[in-house]
């Protein structure tokens, strides 16, 4: 049974952003925690992961997901202890990784719960929504199954220094790439060069970004990752190679968009230049297109981390009121790493 005397706190969306969210776009709510049935958990949860596509489930318009409703908690995933079990599978004390939401406390039947698939040694629960988690995975499936990285080529990535980024360009120096990131100011570029060994890192920020980026892949481009969007997709378009590969992850640059974007019809052109040069451009979902995979990313991405061979930052927020500035922030690239809510001591 639940401690009559614990409240859970959670933020429900309170209405749906026209442009950039605000903070009046979430409430946050208490309720007390209802008693436990057969075949439930108690979970507490230590750490929140924000994420760009959270964004999109503020929205009602046609997704790959559904949205999240008004009133409901925001969607999200979390590091969580077992509290209270009375789920043969589950045990007080377990720790479990899950879409549980922006919330204190939750009750799970253990169908959206798995154990955290961190081994011991490793620094923190938390990079199971990072670089051993969803971001990882993403990274990871979306270069190695789209992308086909063959030694010698070049890659470009987006957002370099986030929790997408930065793993996709630490693998492609593994396989043997020249590997080019793409990031917001001097710090996160030199973060991303000096501490993560990318070749190179432009600052889109930059009046001349374009004319750098091309100095800095001689040989064209033949895969770009593609996190953002914008005018660094406009700057990467001419120096696509013949057979060049996009996988298609995320277009943060356009989230807060109210409309579609207005101006020339630049459609026709963008489709010679896939055409002609053979590109080939694929959007994904990591965990509809490659869930049964996981084991294949855990088992290449584990031995890595622990021998310093794929680099990873975490960019913590303390407090689970600190939720939706954090989240604001993220859109608007304040973040510096993998961003996690420390919602409760581990």
């Amino acid at each position: 049974m639940s401690d009559p005397l614990t409240l859970n706190q959670r933020f429900v969306l309170a209405s749906r952003p026209v442009g950039a969210p605000t903070p009046e776009n979430f409430r946050l709510e208490r309720e007390a925690l209802p008693d436990l049935e057969d075949g439930q958990v108690l979970l507490k949860t230590l750490y929140l992961s924000l994420d760009p596509y959270m964004r999109g489930r503020m929205s009602d318009a046609p997704s790959y997901a559904a949205p999240v409703q008004i009133g409901e908690v925001m969607t999200g995933g979390a590091v969580s202890r077992v509290e209270q079990s009375r789920h043969p599978k589950f045990h007080p004390g377990d720790l479990v990784v899950g879409a549980t939401g922006w919330q204190s406390h939750s009750i799970s039947d253990g169908r959206n719960i798995i154990p955290i698939p961190i081994p011991s040694g490793l620094p923190s629960p938390s990079m199971a929504l990072g670089v051993l988690g969803m971001p990882g995975m993403t990274a990871y499936m979306g270069l190695m199954d789209i992308g086909q990285p063959k030694e010698g080529e070049t890659l470009v990535v987006a957002a370099a220094s986030g929790a997408v980024g930065s793993v996709v360009g630490q693998v492609a120096k593994i396989k043997g790439l020249r590997a080019v990131g793409v990031a917001g100011g001097a710090e996160k570029c030199k973060y991303v060069v000096e501490e993560l060994g990318f070749d190179a890192c432009i600052d889109h920020k930059a009046p001349d970004f374009a004319e750098q980026l091309a100095k800095a892949c001689p040989n064209g481009i033949d895969i770009y990752y593609e996190n953002v969007g914008g005018h660094v997709f406009d700057a990467v378009v001419p120096l696509l190679n013949p057979k060049a590969r996009i996988p298609l992850c995320g277009l943060i640059a356009g989230y807060n968009a109210s409309e579609a974007p207005k101006g020339p019809d630049r459609l026709p052109a963008l489709q010679r230049t896939l055409l002609t040069k053979r590109v080939r451009i694929q959007g994904f979902i990591v965990f509809d297109d490659y869930g049964d995979r996981q084991p294949e990313f855990i088992s290449a991405m584990v031995p890595w981390v622990r021998d310093g061979k794929v680099k990873f930052r975490e960019d913590v927020v303390d407090g689970l009121e600190q939720a939706p500035q954090a989240f604001i922030g993220l859109l608007e690239g304040r973040n510096f790493g993998k961003l996690v809510v420390k919602v409760a001591q581990d």
